[in-house]
């Protein structure tokens, strides 16, 4: 287990942890959460060996095998299935003394080392890596693509990838989330909750702790405050806390009220000098309660629009995709013919999977790009306010946000979009301050800033704007918890039209009343909530892991028939095959099938087997996506494991069968 006792740790004069005290059980999946800066990462960084406590006594077992995702950028021409596949640390070491072995010419050294690369898993090592990484969003076309040729979001992706790929008996995941889409984000939830080892979580997305972790542990005030439960449970219990705490604070304050009044009357009397001195000592003794210091809230609200178009914007055969890379190319068009509406007051949530196009429709309705063909008819006064995914990007790293609420303001006054919005620096200053950028803060260059403090900045120019139209790409991804809370308040408050892309599926909840769904070059609404979605993308994965199978299945099975004909030659038609011949003949063949036939037998065995694991395995993702106790979940999981490694154990056997029935036939 993990141990904490009385750790002091430090970074720099800050005191992250004063005294903190803290038990993690092996198998726990922990989520640690707390307000920014309170040490979270931090904490990361002392279980890794990174730092080291200043103070007191903490203990990982040194047996325990670590993964956690590398927060740098990789460059490399490595493809990306290589790529995922050197993280698993086990197998890469067990590759390089099978090198060594060969090197050194010594029979023994080689056959244990080859011995430990097949306990290591080489034999399936491509298929493992391959499928964490299709899980995670990528096309059967990238996985051979080199490294540096995907955007950092994507080789973010791929570190998770390689961070999964490591066997390990310790987890440790800083906001995994963050460079997800709905899709591979309900792909990591389930393949997570089949994680066997300890894992600890950063993360600020509700949904996703508490489909993940059933301990939850706080830092507050530099302690560590262990919760068992999910996150969900964590705050329940918390607010009952914190109201006995209020409760035990009034009646104590009223206590030593009475008592004090009591020593102020009689101290000064001899008749009651002893009782009064009594309870001077008592007043002393007493343990005193702390007030309840709540965090401190964020809140903000949206300006009520100037007017409100209806419809917002109307779409006639539209096609959304990009132009041309090169002068003389083909556009790529990814969406066609769409022909919607868009009304005011509308809440809309975009589903679909990676790649189909969501952020290409906003992008598109934003402006940023133009239809490819077809016309978008925008209502009069439409006032767009649009957070892009790269926004925080556009942010100048050297400017301060009183430097950006000023040119925001100037370039609003030149193009006439000036709607009653404060314009003075002072009003400017107090604009920021709703923002929680006060002080010094309104000149500090933003390039040193957290990425929530730079979406809080993004918002704020937003809010500003007075748009009566939002497009919201992602707007969650550096937000914390409160943060993400005030947003989902603001936004339901908002007398405009919202139309957002986001995985994460609190917000999409609280906020959205329809769904569109973009897929296969369309969009349509679709007719369900994010249960549905959810079961909706399982069975798709479910789908295409099944069709990828057939298709394996099917080409080995081709290849067994090919090799047969091959090898058997068909019987002469010559006047040479005398009738010893054809005995022979005849003879060669019963022998040939009497071989074949336990194999064969064994083979239709072994696919029936198959099917119904895969149905097994169906049922029991079907129920790890649903709400359920902590105790059935883990017997799901460990099950849904078990299913997993006899269909690999099949799958091996299968092919062995066939190419033993090809060897026969040869």
């Amino acid at each position: 287990m993990i141990t904490l006792k009385n750790v002091v740790l430090r970074r720099g004069a800050k005191v992250l942890l004063d005294g903190a005290s803290c038990t993690i059980n092996p198998g726990e999946k922990v989520g640690l959460v707390g307000r920014n800066g309170a040490g979270k990462s931090s904490l990361f960084r002392l279980l890794d060996g990174t730092l080291h406590e200043d103070k007191g006594d903490f203990n990982v077992p040194a047996q325990w095998r670590m993964a956690q995702v590398a927060q740098d950028m990789p460059e490399t021409d490595q493809t990306a299935t290589q790529f995922v596949i050197e993280g698993d640390v086990t197998l890469l070491a067990a590759q390089q003394e099978v090198d060594a072995a060969e090197h050194s010419g010594d029979g023994e050294r080689m056959a244990h080392a080859y011995m430990e690369l097949h306990d290591a898993g080489a034999h399936d090592a491509a298929a493992r890596a391959q499928a964490l990484i299709l899980g995670l969003g990528f096309r059967t076309d990238e996985l051979e693509r080199p490294v540096d040729s995907f955007s950092g979001g994507w080789r973010m992706r791929l570190q998770l990838a390689r961070a999964l790929m490591c066997p390990s008996e310790l987890l440790l995941l800083d906001e995994p989330t963050n460079h997800l889409d709905l899709d591979a984000l309900v792909w990591l939830e389930a393949w997570l909750q089949r994680y066997e080892g300890t894992m600890l979580v950063i993360s600020h997305d509700r949904e996703f702790l508490d489909a993940v972790t059933n301990v939850t542990v706080h830092i507050e005030r530099a302690q560590l405050n262990r919760y068992g439960g999910n996150y969900s449970r964590f705050e329940d219990m918390r607010a009952e806390q914190m109201a006995l705490q209020a409760s035990a604070y009034s009646r104590q304050q009223e206590k030593m009220a009475h008592l004090q009044k009591f020593i102020d009357r009689f101290k000064a009397k001899a008749s009651k000098a002893k009782q009064a001195q009594s309870r001077v000592k008592a007043l002393e003794r007493m343990e005193k309660i702390g007030p309840v210091l709540a965090e401190a809230d964020f809140n903000f609200e949206f300006s009520e629009p100037q007017n409100l178009p209806n419809p917002m914007l109307a779409m006639e055969g539209v096609t959304f995709g990009y132009p041309p890379r090169e002068p003389g190319g083909e556009p790529v068009a990814i969406v066609r013919g769409i022909s919607r509406s868009v009304l005011a007051g509308q809440r809309i949530g975009i589903l679909g999977a990676n790649g189909q196009g969501k952020s290409t429709v906003v992008k598109t309705i934003a402006r940023d790009l133009a239809p490819l063909a077809g016309q978008i008819t925008e209502g009069k006064g439409l006032n767009i306010g649009y957070f892009a995914q790269q926004e925080l990007d556009v942010l100048r790293p050297a400017d301060t946000p009183l430097e950006h609420m000023i040119r925001l303001v100037r370039d609003c006054t030149a193009q006439g979009r000036l709607s009653g919005q404060p314009t003075r620096e002072q009003d400017l200053r107090s604009f920021l301050g709703n923002f929680n950028f006060t002080g010094d803060q309104v000149k500090q260059s933003v390039g040193s800033m957290s990425g929530g403090e730079k979406a809080r900045l993004v918002l704020c120019m937003i809010v500003w704007q007075r748009p009566n139209l939002l497009l919201l790409d992602e707007p969650t991804n550096h937000l914390d918890l409160a943060t993400r809370e005030a947003l989902s308040v603001a936004l339901n408050e908002f007398e405009g039209t919202v139309m957002l892309v986001s995985h994460d599926r609190a917000l999409l909840r609280a906020v959205c009343d329809e769904f569109w769904l973009v897929s296969r070059g369309g969009i349509a609404p679709f007719d369900g909530d994010l249960d549905d979605y959810q079961r909706y993308l399982l069975d798709m994965a479910r789908q295409s892991r099944e069709a990828q199978r057939q298709e394996q299945r099917s080409q080995s099975r081709a290849q067994t028939r090919d090799t047969a004909v091959t090898a058997t030659p068909a019987p002469s038609a010559g006047p040479d095959r005398t009738p010893e011949l054809k005995r022979a003949e005849a003879q060669r063949r019963q022998q040939q099938a009497e071989k074949t036939k336990p194999l064969k037998k064994e083979l239709e065995k072994t696919e029936k087997r198959m099917a119904q694991l895969a149905q097994e395995k169906a049922r029991l993702e079907s129920a790890l996506s649903q709400p359920g106790s902590p105790a059935d979940i883990a017997e799901s999981g460990r099950r849904l494991k078990a299913v997993n490694d006899e269909n690999d154990t099949l799958e091996a056997r299968w092919l062995e069968l066939h190419e033993a029935i090809e060897a026969a036939g040869a």
